[in-house]
């Protein structure tokens, strides 16, 4: 029988890792805010500019990925996210200081490489924490970082954009994740070795279950081999075309909701905060039965099946219905956030630790380069067509096939995954 597992780690770490997370995506995703607020206006950025400013995060985002892994493995996650979080935040700042466009395409990519190693050094950090039973709640509450972010950055950046201007919205918002790089570094450690808040039993029993959890999964010598792994390779398109429509819709959605009839910048916020609250709510619920029932793909694929179905549904009922598409974008924007837990507990329960990091890297930078895709072309779209429909289109056909590639990666996994679970129990 299994011996309980310290419970104070969630209560220590979870809440450090949410709000490490929560200031990440709080700089990079108030461009939307601040383009629709007054910036794109002031620095005179036409559509297709404020299209590539939006999307730059992310092609910056995509380059330090694996290395970001490798070094939190092999030396310390708490190292590298502590500079993160100091340089992510004067980059932010700064980027309420600029009075040239120019500087704003240098900030906005520089800001995607200082945040590039989060996602995956987060990643590492809580394999080292948590076991498989519990990974997907754990991901879960790191990732919901990003839904509950955009939830209240969307009401309290309309009223900063109001009261004080867009400069002054960047500049209070970026500067919290320097002050709180002290916090990081004083409440976590790298290992349960290093934490004096556990005892020694609890100590052992945690390093037992993680190192017992290995001994079922097959050894693969190094990067080069996993990365060649057929199921690393479809995982990666599959997050790839999820991120697509995930930050189009990200970071065109208060634009969407902003060329209503009669919508101020206030109400835009309220407005856009709205699939977060429901994104939240599928979050949690996903990661719970994925880690009770032990299944990944099941709680995966059908969300971004139906994600696709509400786009194309909003598509065809069209803009004359605000309410009506409105609120099939936020059933959209909610099936896109609830499968995050149970799809990055995937690669941690196929491959070995010493890979593992590595191949969520991987994955993690091609989700970079699908969100630069996604933002930059959605924007395009509703440029160049004057309207919604054909981002809204390229949003579900992105989803949907996104859903069919996760049903043929996992497919092969299967049975590795059923085997291991079979040792892991004996």
């Amino acid at each position: 029988m299994n011996q309980p597992l310290a419970k104070q780690r969630w209560i220590r770490l979870i809440p450090v890792v949410f709000i490490t997370y929560s200031l990440a995506y709080l700089d990079r995703a108030n461009y939307a805010f601040g383009a629709a607020g007054g910036l794109a206006e002031d620095l005179q950025i036409t559509p297709a500019i404020s299209s590539l400013l939006g999307s730059l995060f992310f092609l910056g985002y995509f380059f330090f990925q694996v290395p970001g892994a490798h070094y939190a493995e092999k030396k310390s996650a708490k190292v590298l996210i502590f500079w993160s979080l100091i340089g992510w935040g004067i980059l932010a700042t700064l980027t309420g200081m600029v009075s040239n466009v120019n500087y704003l395409f240098a900030i906005r990519f520089l800001l995607g490489v200082v945040e590039s190693a989060v996602m995956p050094a987060m990643l590492v950090f809580l394999s080292h924490w948590f076991t498989k039973a519990e990974r997907s709640r754990a991901n879960t509450f790191l990732i919901l970082g990003n839904p509950v972010t955009v939830l209240w950055m969307s009401i309290v950046s309309g009223y900063l954009l109001e009261a004080y201007g867009w400069r002054w919205m960047f500049i209070i918002e970026g500067l919290p994740a320097v002050i709180w790089a002290f916090l990081w570094w004083k409440l976590v450690f790298d290992h349960p070795k290093d934490a004096k808040w556990l005892s020694a039993k609890e100590k052992e029993d945690l390093q037992y279950a993680l190192e017992r959890e290995q001994q079922g999964i097959k050894p693969v010598k190094n990067y080069k081999e996993a990365f060649k792994s057929k199921v690393v390779i479809l995982l990666a398109a599959q997050y790839a075309l999820w991120s697509v429509g995930l930050y189009g819709f990200v970071m065109w959605l208060p634009s969407i909701i902003k060329a209503a009839p009669n919508m101020s910048i206030v109400q835009t916020g309220w407005l856009s905060a709205v699939p977060y609250v429901l994104a939240v709510l599928l979050m949690l619920l996903a990661s719970h039965y994925s880690d009770k029932l032990q299944k990944r793909k099941e709680f995966v694929w059908p969300f971004l099946f139906i994600g696709a179905i509400a786009f194309y549904a909003s598509y065809l009922i069209g803009p004359d219905h605000f309410w009506l598409s409105f609120g099939l974008l936020v059933l959209a924007g909610g099936a896109m956030y609830a499968p995050y837990g149970p799809f990055f507990a995937i690669i941690p329960e196929i491959l070995p630790r010493n890979v593992a990091g590595g191949a969520m890297a991987l994955i993690n930078s091609m989700g970079a380069l699908g969100s630069f895709v996604g933002s930059y072309v959605v924007g395009y779209l509703n440029g160049s067509t004057g309207g919604f429909g054909a981002s809204y289109l390229f949003m579900a056909g992105s989803l949907l096939i996104s859903a069919i590639l996760t049903i043929l990666a996992t497919k092969q996994s299967g049975n590795k995954q059923m085997k291991n679970n079979a040792l892991n129990v004996s």
